[in-house]
Parts: structure tokens; sequence; C-alpha cells
């Protein structure tokens, strides 16, 4: 038996005046090895030894005792040892004195002279396992109630530190979404500097990515292709035409048909070079299987692997179609020219084309191609090639060369004779953009003075913040406010495309025109209108 869970033996004292009850009770317990036993006798030497052994686990004292009687010895010691466990030993059938020791000692037991050896024994190692049991019990309490104190603390600690974790984590995950989104746009933007570098390079090329672009993305997604896709197809638009970049531009600058069969094997390439161009970047290789595919035919017999049908990868048939639309219109616009592309385009489905595309393609090419009669009145202003010139026109701003020299006024009417003049100077002194025309000419009576630069600049760039919500406008950049759409194409210095028309603008994109008029200044300002919503 043990007292303990560490094993260290109960104490028990016997307090008697006759030795040889000591000795006979000694005698019983000698063999508990779990059991320390003291003796005392009387209740003064009881006392002394409780003093030295607060301890002890079990008291067994007799009654009637010279000097202190055992009520009185046991009262005294439930001060000194309050855990122990009392009893009673008497000879005498005095229920007076008994409940006495019971009372004021808190005896539990009581037990009388002669006693039964075995129940006696059986008594005392009883009474020392209620005590074991006691202390551990009150051990166990103060054990568990320790151990949920610190359950408490470490749950509190715990919740701290997981709310703690948790913030850290999501401010974590923010920073790592605004720098993948930081990543994403500047990717985006560094795909849409390179589509301007390849626009560039030759002049039939102008416009014609945005265009191609601009078609293909309307289409993804009237087919609801998911935006990963929708993006990729976007990337292989913007930079289908990357392969032309290292071919002459006196090539580039023919239509296909016109080539010789020298210079059409050199054209032929691009769309291989193209998607070998890209390849070397992980994320642009699905574009690229576009990009190569982007010249096969529906009907099979185009290049560079011959495809045909479902088996040309969906993107590539999106992009061959906006890019044919695109190029079949490079030299002409208005309803007639688009009206007739759309019926030459009508008879190469299932040739050249997809079927299944053209009635998603034609609504986005009428909005397209036809912004007079799709975004705003007939009579708003267009920036053309010369090629796109068409006689009865109305020139809407003055038209410089390179030099400076004046070469239309602002309200001449354009007619064969001054078409060709245009081409001609574009060809020897090329002004720094496009020409600024209305497609509508103007009602019979109306006079137009002609402006030079300077006072047309100082009268149109108002220094006053826009209030007009619908009429075109020419700003400075600083005067740009988010949700304004750009009513011409905005070209820099060098002729590069910054800004194509319709196109809403966005805190990003004023930001990227102010930066453009510090490196590379347009000719004019920016001509927008206000936010229609």
């Amino acid at each position: 038996m043990t007292c303990q869970e560490t094993h260290i033996p109960c104490k028990v004292l016997l307090v008697d005046d006759e030795e040889n009850i000591l000795r006979a009770i000694t005698r019983l317990l000698m063999e508990e090895d779990d059991l320390e036993l003291f003796s005392a006798s009387s209740g003064a030497q009881g006392l002394e030894t409780l003093a030295a052994h607060p301890d002890m686990a079990l008291i067994l004292s007799d009654q009637r005792m010279p000097g202190m009687s055992g009520a009185e010895f046991l009262q005294q010691a439930r001060t000194v040892a309050p855990e122990a466990v009392r009893m009673v030993l008497t000879g005498y059938a005095d229920m007076a004195a008994t409940m006495d020791a019971i009372n004021k000692g808190g005896a539990t037991r009581y037990i009388t002279k002669p006693w039964d050896d075995d129940m006696l024994r059986r008594t005392l190692l009883e009474g020392v396992e209620q005590y074991r049991l006691v202390r551990e019990n009150r051990r166990l309490t103060a054990l568990v109630e320790r151990q949920n104190a610190e359950l408490s603390e470490w749950n509190g600690n715990l919740k701290g530190r997981v709310l703690e974790q948790t913030a850290t984590i999501r401010r974590q995950n923010e920073e790592l979404k605004n720098r993948n989104q930081q990543i994403s746009g500047s990717f985006r933007h560094i795909i849409v500097a390179f589509s301007r570098l390849i626009e560039q390079h030759s002049s039939r090329l102008q416009e014609h990515t945005g265009n191609v672009t601009g078609l293909s993305v309307c289409v993804a997604g009237d087919l609801g292709l998911p935006p990963d896709q929708i993006e990729t197809l976007r990337t292989a638009a913007l930079l289908h035409e990357i392969g032309v970049i290292g071919i002459a531009p006196e090539i580039l600058d023919k239509r296909v048909t016109a080539m010789t069969r020298e210079e059409l094997g050199i054209f032929l390439q691009h769309a291989v070079r193209g998607q070998t161009a890209v390849d070397e970047v992980e994320e642009l290789r699905e574009a690229g299987v576009l990009i190569r595919h982007h010249h096969e035919q529906f009907g099979g017999g185009g290049f560079p692997d011959g495809l045909c049908g479902l088996d040309i990868p969906l993107g590539s048939r999106i992009i061959a179609f906006a890019d044919y639309v695109d190029r079949e219109l490079e030299e002409e616009r208005g309803e007639a020219a688009v009206r007739k592309v759309l019926e030459k385009a009508a008879k190469e489905l299932g040739h050249q084309l997809d079927p299944a595309l053209f009635p998603l393609m034609e609504p986005h090419i009428l909005a397209l191609y036809l912004p007079a009669r799709s975004q705003h009145d007939e009579g708003a202003e267009k920036e053309l090639r010369p090629k796109q010139l068409m006689s009865g026109m109305l020139v809407t701003r003055n038209l410089y060369t390179g030099a400076g020299l004046l070469l239309l006024a602002k309200g001449t009417f354009l007619d064969t004779h001054n078409i060709a003049t245009v081409v001609r100077h574009y060809s020897i002194d090329p002004p720094s953009g496009g020409i600024h025309v209305s497609w509508r000419a103007a009602e019979p009576g109306t006079r137009f003075d002609s402006e030079s630069a300077e006072s047309l600049q100082s009268r149109q760039f108002s220094e006053e913040k826009p209030n007009t919500r619908h009429s075109t406008m020419e700003l400075r950049p600083r005067q740009l406010i988010e949700g304004m759409h750009i009513a011409r194409n905005l070209y820099s210095g060098t002729g590069l495309l910054l800004l194509t028309e319709g196109t809403l603008l966005d805190a990003g994109k004023i930001v990227s025109v102010a930066r453009y008029y510090e490196i590379d200044p347009p000719s004019g300002g920016v001509f927008v209108r206000g936010n229609e919503g």
C-alpha cells in the first residue's frame, strides 16, 4: 500500500499510557511496509510528535490517560494535523467520553478493549487508505485546477496567436495578391508595348493589332470562354504579328496578292517565327500556339501546318477571322466598305473562315468599323491614314507636314486632287499623325475660317476643368478625368498609336498619357468625350 503516488510511507501515531498496548498494536502493523509507526505514552508526548510530523496520516489514542484524556489530545491534535484520520481506543463503556472524543476531537471511529486483532488491523488500514484517498483527491483536484488554469491561459494565448497569425496570413495574402496583380498588370503592359513596336514596323500594321484584339476578345466573351482563356487570346491577338519583325517593311507594305513568290515565302514564315519568339517565356507558350496557327484556313490549305476545321485551335480561328476583316478594311472605311467586306467574308465561310464565328463577329465588326453610327453622331471627327480618305470628307483640323508647312486648312473638303497631294506628302515629308476629318460633309453655306496652329491650340486648351458630359473636347493631360472616353486615336510625336478611339480612361491610362507627353509628346491635345454614364 502506498500513501502517495511517490510511494512515501504513510505515518501512523499510537498514543497510550500502557506500554504493552503500544507494543501489541505495533506488532499488528509491523508487516506493512508502507507504514511508518510512531508511539507516545501521553497526550503531551503525542503533541510533540505531531509538531515534528504534521503530515501524520492516522492517530490512534487511548481515551483514559493520566494528565490529558484522549478526547482532549485529539482536540488539540486536530489543530496540529487537521488532515489526519483520528480514532479513539477505550476500555470502558463510557458513552459520554466517547461522544466527547468524536465531537471535540473529530474521531471517526472508536475501538473497544479488548479488540480483535484482524478487526483492529483492518480498521487502521482503512483509516490510512481514507487519508490517502483524501490527499490524493486533493492533489488531483489541485492538479486539475492548475491544468485548467494553464489550459485556459493557453487557450487564451492560442486564440490570440491564432488571431494574430490569421491577421498576418491575411495581410500577407493581400500583399501577395497585390504583388501578383502588379506583376500581371506589368506583364500585360509589356505585351501592349510589344504590340506597339510591331505596329511601328509597318504602316499597314497601324491600329491592326488593336482592332484584331478588340474583335477577338469581344467574340471570346460572347462564347463564354473562361477568363484565363480570354487573357491568353488577348495576348496572342496583341502579338500575332510579332513574327514580322525582321521582315523588310517594303514586303509588309504590300498586300499578300501583290507579293512576289520569294516575298510570299518570306512572309509566310512569320507565324512560326512568332511562336518561336515567345516560346522562351513559359507564360506565353499557350498564346504562342494560337499565334502559330492564325493563318491556317478552316477548309485546309493554310500555313504553316495545313490544319483544317476544329483541329485549328479556337483562339487561332477567332484571330484569323478578325485579322482577315481588318486587313480587308485597311484602306477603306464607311458603311459600304464594311458591308462589302462582310459579304466577302461570308463567301469565305467554310473555306478560309470558321462559319460558326460569323454571327458573333458581325455585330462587333459593325460597332468597331462604323463608330460614327455606333458610338456618336455622324459628324464626329476621326483620325485617318491617307489611304482611308474619301472625297467629300471635311478636314476638321489644320494639317501640317513634318517640316511645319500647312498642307490642308481646317474646313477643306477633300477631293481626288488634294487626297493625292496628302498621300504624296506622307511619302516625302510625313506629318506626325493622321488626318482629322468628319465623316459627313458640312451643311451647304457653312463657312470655315482657317486658324493657325498656335491660335487653335490656345483656344482649345482651356485651363478650366471640363464640365461637358457629351461633347468632344481637346484637353491637356492634367485635365483628364477618369471615366472619359477617347474621342479620336491619340498618336505620339513620332507617330506611335497610344490610345484608340473609344478607350475608357482610368487612373493608370491618365498617368500613362502624362508620361507620353513628357517623353514623346503628341502634336496636340487629347480629344475626349465626357463620362456618358
